[in-house]
């Protein structure tokens, strides 16, 4: 079995026929950065015709949107602030920076593996760009970490997988959900005044990647399943099915993780309610907390183009549970 080392990521030798982007130099003025951000945010086809889905104009949909969407500047340029003590005990305290640089470090593998499998052109070079983002998106993270000094575990060697599909979906459900809470809680971080906006600016770009990571994935999968036969068909279901059993049973679990210093301590992967109070001194219920991410989910997929698939499965579940968590929190207050 292939390993990589951590920095070891190179997705033009894996991914046939890939070229990585080529980055503009020097430091870009402002509004050369601001026009870039508005068109990360907001795509939409010339086309005018009724979308269907599994189609080669889907197809050709979504890998248009990935590539026109694509922003150059940032999260390249990175202008990390100087914290105050309290700022940097917030930042520095949160339980999540080993688990967030490794699975960016799986992300990246995963997503160029199974790239390299597929042989339509346009869907494999929009994958192995996602590969390349996804590399740029663990570089920032330790890139952070190296500059306010957060202790992290030394990372693992990165195993190339056995079966690149079942990889690439485990990454791609595992964003769907995680991307949904993020939302939520870094709008709750950028309410609470609690952390500097220029730290809060600085990771902007990068939740709105992840915004176009899951488009594409979700836009994917429902492509994908259309072009498969009977036998197929039944086969995918079946593995999707038990990815989703897979990521339950994980989030269920607490992932034991070590510190800076070797120690062993359990770290929450349902990060979302426990981590919620670390972003905000003010009293945040369950409920208001999923609103949030339900309101920050539409509001961050509002501007691509309505016949784009979306995520569906948190944004469901969560709406159907915020009528029961409201009641009983009512019923909390009542007492």
């Amino acid at each position: 079995m292939m390993t990589f080392e951590h920095d070891a990521f190179d997705p033009e030798a894996l991914v046939p026929g890939y070229h990585e982007p080529v980055l503009p130099e020097g430091e870009p003025d402002a509004a050369t950065i601001a026009a870039s951000e508005t068109r990360t945010r907001r795509w939409s086809s010339n086309e005018r015709e009724r979308l269907k889905y599994g189609s080669n104009m889907h197809k050709q949909m979504m890998c248009r949107m990935f590539e026109e969407t694509f922003n150059p500047y940032r999260p390249s340029v990175l202008k990390w602030p100087t914290l105050d003590e309290a700022a940097l005990h917030r930042i520095t305290s949160l339980p999540i920076w080993d688990i967030a640089v490794q699975t960016e470090g799986k992300a990246r593998l995963r997503m160029a593996a199974y790239a390299r499998t597929i042989t339509d052109p346009e869907m494999r070079n929009a994958l192995a760009q996602n590969a390349w983002e996804e590399n740029r998106h663990k570089e920032v993270l330790s890139k952070m970490v190296q500059h306010y000094g957060i202790p992290l575990v030394p990372e693992p060697p990165y195993e190339y997988p056995k079966d690149p599909e079942w990889a690439y979906l485990v990454t791609g459900y595992s964003e769907c959900i995680d991307s949904f809470f993020a939302f939520g809680l870094f709008k709750v971080a950028h309410d609470s005044g609690l952390f500097p906006p220029e730290l809060i600016d600085t990771f902007e770009p990068v939740m709105q990647e992840e915004c176009r990571h899951i488009l594409l994935f979700a836009n994917w999968v429902a492509w994908h399943r259309r072009n498969l036969n009977l036998l197929q068909r039944i086969a995918f279901e079946w593995k999707v099915f038990r990815v989703w059993w897979f990521l339950g049973m994980e989030r269920m679990e607490l992932a034991k993780s070590l510190d800076g210093d070797g120690n062993e301590h359990a770290q929450d992967n349902n990060f979302t309610v426990t981590g919620a109070q670390s972003m905000t001194e003010q009293d945040l219920s369950v409920a208001e907390l999923m609103a949030t991410c339900v309101s920050e989910n539409d509001r961050r997929f509002a501007g691509y183009d309505q016949r784009l698939l979306r995520p569906t499965t948190m944004p469901f579940l969560v709406k159907c549970a915020l009528p029961v968590l409201r009641f009983f929190e009512r019923r909390k207050q009542k007492k």
